[in-house]
């Protein structure tokens, strides 16, 4: 797989652990961004009228929540 992954995530979000716990058993590698701590993640976020998390980001494509469905179909 080619895609870039991102997550963004905050440090209480339990839905942030379930997500990378999901691309762990996948073995997918990703970048994870915590909006609580990195500004620039947070003013990514917002920029594209996300307020919440988790947040996946597959390539240009971006997932709010826990999709597992449409996680699959971008990562393949």
């Amino acid at each position: 797989m080619d895609k870039k992954v991102v997550v963004f995530t905050s440090t209480t979000c339990p839905h942030c652990v379930t997500a990378k716990e999901y691309l762990a058993q996948k073995g997918v590698e990703y970048e994870e961004k915590n909006v609580q701590s990195d500004v620039s993640a947070r003013k990514e976020l917002m920029a594209k009228g996300i307020m919440a998390v988790p947040v996946i980001k597959i390539g240009d494509e971006m997932i709010v929540g826990v999709d597992k469905a449409k996680i699959d179909s971008l990562l393949d």
